[in-house]
C-alpha cells in the first residue's frame, strides 16, 4: 500500500513539474534562469540523500553477500553467469542502436543549427583526460575512504568482493561477530531509504520542472525525428528484455515489474539509475532474491550493466556522423561497436559518463567531437528513457541470475 501511494505521488508530482516548467517557460521567460536554477535543488537534495547512503549500503550488504556465500567457487560461478549475462545485454543494447539509426537516419536532412557547438567544449576537456591510465585509476581504489567520499561504486565492489572473500575464508565463530554488524548496518540504512524515498515526489518535481523551464516544448518539435528513433529503440530495448525475461522467470516477470514501478519512475523522472540503488535493493529482496545474489550482482550491473545508455551510444555516435555526413561502413560500425562496449565499462558512474564516451568515440572514427553540443539540448529526456532502462536491466539480470543460482520451491512468494 505504501508502495502504492509512493507511486502515486511520484506521478502527481511529475504531471505537476510538467505543467510548472511550461508556465514559467511560455508566461515568464525572464525568470527561466533563476527558476530552473532554484527548483533543480529539489531534485538535488533528493539524490545527494540518496548518494548519502549508497557507499555504505553497498560495502555492508556485499561483504555480507560474499561471506555467506562461503567459497570462492560459488563467487567466480555467479559472477561468470553475471559478466556472460552483462556483455550479452551490452551487445544486444549496441547492435540495436547501430541498426535502428542507420534505418530511420534521423541525422540525414537534419534542421539543426550546426554553428553553435559552445555547449561542447567542458565535455571535448573532460574526454582528454579518458586514457587507459584514467580507466586504472577509475577502476582500482587507491583508498576506501577515498571511494567512499567520491561514491566510486566499482572500487567499492572491487574492496567489498576482496573484504568479502577475507572474511570468508575465517572460521564461522571469527567471522560472526564482523558479519553480524554490517548485516546489521546494512537493515539500517535499509530502514533509511524507506525515509528517503517519501522525498521522491519532491525531487521528481524539482528535476522535471527544471528541465521543462529550461527547455520547453519546441525542443521535442526540433528533435522529433531523432526522439523519435530513440524512443522505437528504446521500446524495442524492453521488448527483447522482456521476452528473455519470460523465458527464464515465467509470469513471476510481472511480479517483478509490480516491484520495481516506483525505482523505474523515480529513474524516469530523475535521470538518475543511481538514484534507485537502494530502493532496488529492497524491492529485489522483497521479490524473492536472495540477499546475497542481490548484493552481489546489482551493483556488479550498476557498472557493467547499463543497457539503456549501452544503446544510446551507438544512437547518438552514428547520429552526429550522419548530420556532419561523414560516411560510415559496416567495418566501421562494428568497430565502433567493439570500442564501445570496452570504453563504456571505464566510466561507470562518472557524471555523464555516455557523453564523454560519444565524444571520445566521434574523435576517433574522425567524426567532429563538437558535435555532442547538438544534442545536448535533448539529451536530458533521452536520459530520462536510457535511466529507467538501465533499472529494468539490473532487476532482470539480478532476477534471472537469482533463479539460475536457486532450487525453483524456493521462489515461491
Amino acid at each position: 500500500m505504501k508502495n502504492n501511494k509512493l507511486f502515486l505521488l511520484i506521478i502527481i508530482a511529475l504531471l505537476v513539474g510538467v505543467v510548472l516548467g511550461g508556465i514559467i517557460h511560455y508566461q515568464f521567460p525572464d525568470a527561466i534562469p533563476s527558476f530552473s536554477k532554484n527548483i533543480k535543488l529539489l531534485g538535488t537534495i533528493f539524490i545527494r540523500l540518496v548518494q548519502m547512503i549508497i557507499a555504505p549500503l553497498v560495502f555492508s550488504t556485499l561483504v555480507v553477500g560474499i561471506a555467506k556465500m562461503g567459497d570462492m567457487k560459488m563467487v567466480g560461478r555467479v559472477g561468470g553467469k553475471a559478466m556472460i549475462w552483462f556483455l550479452s545485454a551490452s551487445s544486444i543494447s549496441l547492435l540495436l542502436g547501430m541498426l535502428l539509426v542507420n534505418f530511420f537516419e534521423p541525422g540525414k536532412g537534419t534542421n539543426i543549427d550546426l554553428r553553435d557547438t559552445s555547449g561542447a567544449k567542458e565535455l571535448v576537456e573532460k574526454t582528454h583526460e579518458f586514457s587507459l591510465e584514467e580507466f586504472v585509476n577509475h577502476v582500482i581504489p587507491k583508498s576506501l575512504f577515498e571511494a567512499f567520499a567520491h561514491n566510486e561504486i566499482l572500487q567499492i565492489v572491487i574492496f567489498s568482493i576482496l573484504f568479502g572473500l577475507a572474511l570468508g575464508a575465517f572460521s564461522k565463530k571469527e567471522a560472526k561477530p564482523i558479519i553480524k554488524l554490517l548485516d546489521a548496518v546494512a537493515h539500517v540504512v535499509l530502514k533509511m531509504v524507506t525515509y528517503i524515498m517519501w522525498t521522491a515526489p519532491l525531487g521528481v518535481l524539482g528535476a522535471v520542472a527544471g528541465a521543462i523551464a529550461k527547455h520547453g516544448f519546441e525542443v521535442f518539435t526540433l528533435y522529433a525525428k531523432y526522439l523519435g528513433a530513440f524512443l522505437v529503440g528504446i521500446l524495442v530495448l524492453w521488448i527483447v528484455l522482456l521476452l528473455l525475461g519470460y523465458l527464464i522467470l515465467g509470469k513471476r516477470l510481472f511480479t517483478l515489474l509490480q516491484r520495481i514501478k516506483s525505482p523505474l519512475l523515480i529513474a524516469f523522472s530523475t535521470t538518475s539509475s543511481e538514484a534507485v540503488f537502494p530502493k532496488m535493493v529492497e524491492e529485489l529482496e522483497r521479490f524473492g532474491c536472495q540477499p546475497k545474489i542481490v548484493s552481489f550482482i546489482l551493483p556488479l550491473g550498476y557498472s557493467f550493466n547499463l543497457d539503456g545508455s549501452m544503446m544510446y551510444m551507438t544512437f547518438a555516435s552514428i547520429f552526429i556522423a550522419q548530420v556532419y555526413n561523414v560516411p560510415l561502413d559496416l567495418g566501421e560500425q562494428i568497430t565502433m561497436l567493439l570500442i564501445l562496449m570496452l570504453t563504456s565499462k571505464g566510466v561507470a558512474g562518472v557524471p555523464r559518463a555516455s557523453l564523454i564516451v560519444i565524444v571520445a568515440t566521434c574523435a576517433m572514427f574522425g567524426i567532429p567531437p563538437e558535435g555532442i553540443a547538438l544534442i545536448l539540448p535533448i539529451d536530458h529526456f533521452c536520459d530520462m528513457a536510457r535511466s529507467m532502462t538501465n533499472v529494468l536491466g539490473n532487476a532482470l539480470a539480478t532476477s534471472v541470475i537469482d533463479k539460475w543460482e536457486t532450487k525453483p520451491e524456493r521462489h515461491e512468494i
